[in-house]
């Protein structure tokens, strides 16, 4: 049986960490309801976007952009999106499974590689693959401008034809407890995909510009907004997993800590126990 010091120790140890990941919960608690916020303030413009670009392509309009174009030769590109932290339990280990399963399928040379967040771009650097740019600033805090410059980069790819499809890699957040990992064609883009609860195209609308035009000019923004979307559900995402991962360690944590005091306390009363055993028999002789 250990002794009182040791078993104390622990208690010690374990309090301290216990503080740790409470605080820790807190911080990524506050983060999380910041994040929602964003995603709360984007949605409603980005499925007015979508609204309209659907309505447009479900009324027969004939399109005409490159990002509607499908590309036969070229590379493939992956957005893939971690966080730059640990501590968030199977977070990051999802992405990087989710990856390296879906890379099995592409010779290195045929791929590009654009890793949101440190902790994906150090497992492909690893992993020997070679990353176009550092976009870690994007995992933590997601800029709309930083986001536009990046879907501006894709976008440039796939209309010089050197890609053939842009796919991204991330959490879609539901809540707090359920983050999904999703992988989305994000070029081209496919006219035919609405989804249910998208209006008709069937509308009197008098438009002016032409639909055609219209859709030119919406294309481009839409697809800025969208990966602006997938990056603040990707963060919030993160903060909802590690609030929960540290909610979990300081629930086992107060366990621990109750089944050290207890053994503490036993071994104390033994000790006390065995002590007055020694004077009742040291005043018997």
């Amino acid at each position: 049986m250990s002794s009182l010091k040791e078993i104390k120790e622990r208690i010690g140890t374990v309090t301290s960490t216990m503080k740790i990941t409470g605080a820790m919960k807190m911080i990524a608690s506050v983060k999380l309801h910041q994040a929602q916020a964003a995603i709360g303030r984007i949605r409603p413009y980005e499925q007015q976007l979508d609204n309209m670009l659907s309505r447009l392509l479900a009324s027969g309009t004939e399109v005409c952009s490159p990002f509607v174009e499908a590309h036969t030769e070229g590379k493939t590109v992956i957005v893939a999106c971690s966080s730059n932290s640990g501590l968030c339990g199977a977070f990051n280990v999802n992405v990087q499974k989710e990856l390296a399963g879906y890379l099995k399928g592409y010779p290195k040379e045929d791929v590009l590689l654009f890793p949101v967040g440190r902790k994906i771009r150090e497992f492909l650097q690893k992993n020997g693959y070679p990353v176009e740019a550092d976009f870690d600033s994007l995992a933590d805090k997601p800029t709309y401008e930083a986001a536009a410059s990046l879907a501006s980069t894709l976008m440039d790819l796939y209309v010089q034809g050197k890609v053939k499809r842009v796919v991204v890699l991330y959490y879609h957040y539901h809540n707090q407890l359920v983050q999904v990992l999703t992988t989305e064609t994000f070029l081209p883009v496919e006219p035919g995909t609405r989804s249910s609860d998208e209006p008709s195209g069937n509308t009197d609308y008098i438009l002016e510009p032409s639909p055609e035009e219209l859709i030119v000019l919406l294309l481009p923004q839409v697809l800025r907004v969208k990966l602006f979307a997938m990056l603040l559900d990707n963060a919030a995402s993160e903060h909802g997993a590690r609030t929960m991962a540290m909610q979990q360690a300081t629930d086992n944590a107060t366990d621990l800590l109750q089944g050290l005091t207890v053994q503490y306390n036993k071994s104390r009363q033994q000790a006390i126990t065995n002590e007055l055993l020694d004077i009742a028999g040291g005043a018997a002789r």
